[in-house]
């Protein structure tokens, strides 16, 4: 019995979505030197599959930007407008950004990279410093609300926001180096708080 176009839809949808996630990881590794036959390689895909997803790298690089921009900024915004304590909001942030240990980590190294690629078409690059602004603004106002309730230390806002993002600074750059080693031995987001926690 041959299938419906419902069920081919759902089909080319996991296909993509599977493109979409091994473009994620190559491209985190290796910017945008990495090519189709990469992706199609950890995608575990003939290259001409790819391509007909997906046009070029630069159209599978811009879906991603789009995607992880738009999606980040409206689970920032339910992060800080969610019940509970600063604290507990800030506990909640940590272990989002945890939840995929090496995978998120590699996610921010890739954000990171094409934030600073000058052959990213600017309103791309823009969009992902105003994401990452958007979370230094967002992780400043659950410190600053946590420091007038007495759950968060005292100190500059802005160099707690700093050292917090230097912390998954390293761990991203780790994930790219080592990510077996990293997965064996993935940091307890409870440390990172750690530097918080009054």
């Amino acid at each position: 019995m041959p299938r419906t176009e419902e069920a081919n839809q759902l089909l080319r949808e996991a296909q993509r979505a599977k493109i979409l996630e091994a473009a994620r990881m190559v491209f985190a590794r290796k910017g945008m030197a990495a090519t189709m036959a990469d992706v199609a390689a950890a995608a575990e895909i003939s290259q001409g599959l790819a391509y007909r997803y997906f046009p070029s790298k630069e159209a599978i690089v811009t879906e991603i930007i789009q995607e992880s921009t738009q999606s980040g900024r409206a689970a920032l915004q339910r992060i800080l407008h969610m019940p509970g304590s600063p604290w507990e909001r800030l506990e909640f942030l940590t272990s989002r950004i945890f939840s995929q240990r090496p995978k998120s980590a590699e996610y921010y190294q890739l954000f990171s990279n094409y934030a600073r690629d000058e052959a990213l078409p600017d309103e791309l690059r823009e969009a992902l410093i105003q994401q990452a602004r958007n979370f230094q603004d967002v992780l400043r106002q659950l410190i600053v609300e946590g420091q007038a309730l007495g759950e968060v230390v005292a100190g500059d806002p802005d160099q707690l926001v700093i050292v917090f993002i230097a912390y998954f600074d390293g761990l991203s750059r780790f994930a790219i180096r080592d990510a077996d080693y990293l997965q064996a031995h993935f940091p307890d987001p409870k440390l990172i708080l750690r530097i918080l926690k009054l």
